[in-house]
C-alpha cells in the first residue's frame, strides 16, 4: 500500500472520530455551558488525550495497529467568498508501520494537482503536492524541519490553488502545538 493510500484510510478514521468528537462536545457545551466539556471519546475507540492552545491530540487503535495525531483548523481563510469544506492539518504517527510525524492537510475542496501549493511559517517554506482534497508535504524529507519550523513558529499560511482556479489561504495557529507533540509522543513512542 503506497503512502497515499495508507494516509487516505488513516485520514477517514481520523477525521470521522474528530468530526463525531468535536459534535460531542459542542453537545455536552450547549447542555452545560458553565462548565467545561470533558474530553469525549471518538468514534469506536478514538479517544481525545488533550487540547493544548488551537491543537488536540487523539489516539485510535484497531487491533495491534495504534495511531496517533494531532489537528488543528484554520484561524482563518480567504478569500471568505470560496465556499468550501472544514480544512484541518493532521501530524500522523503510525508505530506499527513505522511511521512518524506524517505531515497532510485537509483542504476542503478539490485542489488543482498540477499546481504545487505552498506552506509559509516566518521565512521558511515547504511545498504541497496537492491530491483531490488533501495535500502533504511534497518532500516527505522535509516533513521533521517543517514540524520543526511549526514548533518555532507562530503562525503558518497554507496557499492551494483549487480545481477552479481559486487562490486560496488558510491561517493557521501553531499556539500549543510543542505540548500536542509531546502528548502524541507519549502516547504513541
Amino acid at each position: 500500500m503506497n503512502r497515499t493510500s495508507r494516509f487516505a484510510a488513516a485520514l477517514a478514521s481520523c477525521l470521522a472520530a474528530f468530526l463525531l468528537a468535536a459534535s460531542l462536545q459542542a453537545q455536552a457545551q450547549a447542555r452545560q455551558p458553565a462548565r467545561p466539556a470533558a474530553a469525549p471519546a471518538g468514534q469506536g475507540n478514538a479517544l481525545e488525550l488533550g487540547t493544548f492552545g488551537e491543537w488536540t491530540a487523539y489516539s485510535t487503535q484497531s487491533g495491534r495497529s495504534k495511531v496517533c495525531y494531532v489537528l488543528t483548523k484554520p484561524k482563518e481563510r480567504l478569500p471568505k467568498t470560496l465556499n468550501r469544506d472544514p480544512g484541518f492539518l493532521f501530524i500522523t504517527s503510525r508505530p506499527g508501520e513505522q511511521v512518524r510525524n506524517e505531515v497532510s492537510f485537509v483542504l476542503g475542496f478539490a485542489a488543482k494537482e498540477s499546481t504545487p501549493g505552498e506552506a509559509a511559517i516566518g521565512n521558511a517554506t515547504f511545498a504541497l503536492a496537492p491530491k483531490g482534497k488533501n495535500a502533504w508535504i511534497a518532500n516527505a524529507a522535509e516533513e521533521n524541519a517543517f514540524i520543526e519550523a511549526a514548533r518555532r513558529g507562530q503562525t503558518m499560511n497554507v496557499r492551494v490553488t483549487s480545481g477552479r482556479g481559486n487562490a486560496s489561504t488558510d491561517r493557521y495557529s501553531l499556539a500549543g502545538l510543542t505540548q500536542a507533540l509531546e502528548r502524541m509522543r507519549r502516547e504513541c513512542p
